[in-house]
């Protein structure tokens, strides 16, 4: 007798599992699993998964036995070995699971969705007598059936909750529920017409047009169809009717009359325009020295810096790199940390490469998502320009990572884990095809430029604008001095007088405000009440144009207070500016000039950054007012004026990396002035008009920035001199988050007692009514430490969670928190 070996499959599922659970393959399905194929499989009782194949292995769990797997769901792999390798180096590296990278990486229409099916008891004699009404007619319905989907049992009832009542009937016995999985991805389907082969001779054609003597808006039809097919080639029956302007009855007497035929065919729901590279813009000297310069770090290093001032033309140096890859039959993907910005440079990449390009971020619907994903994976899309959520696409022969603005924290994950960074990330996931990261800004992260330093890194600098333009002259303007009654002002007369000066040339002007709304908080003028969100410890701002009080951490949405809850009073004043006030303002001061705003309020949709970037390139807008928006990447030819409207509050963060990220935000905005052949302008209103920063990016001295910023991050041993875990304790009762931070603290103290410091409030210490509590950990860069330690974190949280009275405290892990 063979005794057939057994096939095991260690699989991830979209569960925030510690370990991969294990499963059976049947001996009828070996022959066709493989790593990176979805199946079906059930974990527990009755809930269903689509889960992928990670390893395939012949040893049988010791503690438990596996359930069969239930069925296949693909015929070739959804992911390549590649991304498998990197989803367990970013689990390990960012102390998440595999199921939470899975949920985070697969699109998701390709994750299945689990549909709840009610079962017949076939066992059990019921007894209907017991049943209520509405229990009596879905077990009659159930007993004829045998099986009934919610929705049917919600016609059934004629009412929308139906929990209660199937709740008992599983209760009494009468039925279970069964998980069902649903496809939810479906290809786009589109009607093309054609002539009948008969009608492909000219001559029968010829005798068709001439002998036509009724039917004239039939003929009017035919003759629009033959035009489109003689200029587009294929004809789609809705582009048809449309020029046409006939109707759907008009068309089907055609094909009735054997004259035109239609045929259902899949269609891609994005179009693509022919693959071809169409360069024709030559390289300045500068540029083509940088090139040469960065093939020769690659030949030594996987990384490089590009480390180019604002407007020197980096994007066209990418161009040329992606151009040789290219031509090598090889992917790139070009990453950029806000979908702001891939507006304006996808045309560019278009008109450079046509079709082999492809868009993708988290506007995209489902669908669409997919079909870039599989398109990806076969090698039809040679180069991806998208946020960081495309790193997770599934390349085939990747050979080289743009990372755009690489200083970013955009390119951070915050919330769901993964909380993982793109920047670094893609260093890793290069490592795996053996391609080369580039890494491109004007103003490096302290990380990135040590690294340069240390060799670790190549680093090329390009230090002169393309065009011989010149860098924008930076004017402090001291807001004390234009204060009326210690009240700010949002606009001081030298920088109201610089608009209108702007506004007289035809040229442009960007405004950048780090606050969107209209007030950032209001106050009462008698008691000092401040409206505060009641599920966050945070002040309300108030949205003029909504006429609602919002709060910026929950979303929540309030009326606009009138009456004090303190006092009684009814006199308030708004307290700030938000950029929804400064563009009230600019429409008062310059009522002729054309106002746009840029924000999360402003551009929510798929096209609204595109639109609005269209018009101010177009000059159909005099004035572009915005938060960080404006800041990352843009280049407008027309721009002279750039005012940073209050500085201050740039630069008074609590943080490590505040001075790093107010020259960042400062000199990159600085950075969208004078781009061609004039002298750019740049007004920064601030009060504390000695801090040291100013000086740096007045000069536009990032290395002197960098000097400032390394000292001190030495002397008190923050990144990247150290490595950061931040753990957050999260609770709706105080005392119970902060409870178990003093757990992990105690537990974790033989250890690494000098690396800890906390637990400590933030300072927003409430959120959507969880009280925080946070535990800062710095470690040496020393591997072996910090592995140890993270075995020690998750050990430390499964004591705490394992104790019934801190079962309900939410642990949050973050690595190299920004």
């Amino acid at each position: 007798m063979i005794k057939l070996v057994v096939v095991y499959a260690e699989i991830i599922i979209p569960l925030a599992l510690p370990l991969n659970y294990t499963w059976a393959i049947p001996p009828a399905l070996q022959d066709k699993v493989q790593p990176g194929i979805r199946v079906e499989v059930m974990l527990g009782k009755s809930k269903k998964y689509a889960g992928i194949i990670k390893r395939l292995h012949y040893n049988k769990p010791e503690a438990f036995d596996p359930r069969d797997i239930i069925n296949i769901l693909d015929h070739e792999p959804i992911i390549y070995p590649e991304q498998l390798r990197f989803w367990e180096w970013m689990a390990n590296y960012y102390m998440c699971s595999e199921g939470e990278i899975m949920q985070a990486a697969i699109p998701t229409n390709l994750k299945l969705s689990s549909e709840s099916i009610l079962v017949w008891n076939e066992e059990r004699s019921i007894d209907f007598s017991d049943l209520s009404d509405s229990e009596y007619i879905v077990a009659e319905a159930l007993e004829l059936k045998k099986e009934l989907r919610l929705n049917e049992v919600q016609e059934l009832l004629d009412v929308a909750n139906v929990y209660p009542v199937i709740k008992k009937l599983i209760d009494k016995e009468v039925c279970y529920v069964w998980e069902e999985l649903k496809e939810k991805y479906k290809e786009k389907k589109q009607t093309y017409i054609f002539l009948h082969p008969t009608y492909k001779n000219e001559e029968n054609l010829a005798a068709l047009l001439n002998g036509w003597t009724k039917a004239p808006k039939q003929m009017e039809l035919l003759l629009a169809f033959l035009h489109l097919q003689r200029t587009e080639g294929e004809v789609l029956q809705q582009e048809l009717l449309k020029k046409s302007t006939a109707t759907a009855a008009q068309l089907k007497g055609l094909i009735d009359k054997g004259i035109l035929l239609s045929e259902k065919r899949s269609s891609d729901r994005i179009s693509y325009g022919t693959p071809e590279v169409n360069i024709q813009f030559t390289l300045s000297p500068a540029q083509e020295k940088a090139l040469s310069e960065i093939h020769s770090q690659f030949e030594e290093k996987s990384v490089c810096l590009l480390h180019g001032v604002t407007a020197s033309g980096k994007t066209q140096i990418y161009t040329k790199l992606i151009e040789e890859k290219i031509k090598e039959g090889k992917q790139v993907l070009y990453m950029l940390p806000e979908i702001a910005l891939t507006a304006q440079i996808i045309r560019r990449l278009q008109e450079y490469f046509g079709g082999y390009i492809a868009i993708y971020h988290s506007k995209f619907n489902a669908n669409e998502r997919v079909e870039i994903w599989n398109k990806v994976k076969n090698g039809e899309i040679k180069i991806v320009l998208g946020a960081r959520s495309s790193l997770f696409l599934p390349f085939k022969n990747l050979s080289l990572i743009i990372a755009d603005e690489e200083h970013d924290g955009s390119y951070k994950q915050q919330d769901p884990a993964p909380r993982y960074h793109a920047r670094d990330a893609a260093i890793y996931y290069a490592h795996l095809f053996q391609a080369k990261v580039l890494l491109g800004s004007a103003t490096p992260s302290v990380e990135s430029y040590f690294n340069c330093l240390q060799n670790k890194y190549g680093l090329v600098q390009l230090t002169e604008r393309f065009g011989d333009a010149q860098l924008p002259d930076i004017t402090l303007i001291d807001v004390k001095k234009f204060q009326q009654k210690k009240a700010k002002v949002a606009f001081t007369e030298p920088l109201l007088e610089a608009i209108r000066q702007s506004l007289d040339q035809q040229k442009q002007v960007i405004l950048f405000q780090n606050r969107r709304g209209y007030a950032p908080y209001q106050i009462c003028n008698t008691c000092g009440w401040i409206p505060q969100c009641k599920n966050c410890d945070v002040t309300l701002t108030y949205h003029k144009f909504q006429n609602k009080l919002t709060c910026h951490y929950c979303g929540t949405h309030y009326l606009v207070i009138q009456t004090c809850a303190a006092c009684g009073s009814h006199d308030f004043t708004q307290k700030n500016f938000g950029t929804e006030q400064i563009e009230e303002l600019l429409n008062e001061f310059f009522p002729d000039a054309r106002i746009a705003r840029m924000d999360y309020d402003s551009v929510r949709g798929k096209h609204d950054h595109d639109a609005l970037i269209k018009l101010f390139e177009q000059q159909r807008l005099d004035i572009l007012v915005g938060t960080q928006m404006v800041v990352k990447g843009l280049d407008f030819d027309h721009v002279n004026l750039v005012g940073i409207i209050d500085a201050d509050g740039i630069l008074g963060f609590t943080d490590f990396r505040v001075n790093e990220k107010a020259y960042q935000l400062m000199e990159q905005v600085s950075g969208r002035a004078g781009r061609k052949d004039q002298l750019g302008k740049v007004l920064i209103q601030v009060s504390n008009t000695r801090h040291p920063v100013l000086a740096f990016v007045q000069q536009h001295q990032y290395e002197a920035l960098y000097q400032y910023e390394i000292e001190n991050r030495k002397q008190f041993g923050y990144p990247p001199f150290s490595r950061l875990i931040q753990l957050t304790f999260k609770h709706k009762e105080k005392q119970l988050a902060e409870e178990a931070a003093h757990i992990l603290i105690q537990g974790m103290a033989g250890s690494f007692l000098k690396e800890m410091s906390g637990p400590a409030q933030p300072v927003v210490d409430r959120i959507r009514n969880q009280y925080l509590w946070e535990v800062l950990i710095k470690l040496p860069k020393d591997v072996q430490k910090i592995q140890q330690c993270k075995r020690e974190i998750m050990q430390q949280i499964v004591i705490i969670q394992s104790n019934k009275r801190y079962k309900a405290v939410r642990v949050v892990l973050n690595v190299d928190p920004l």
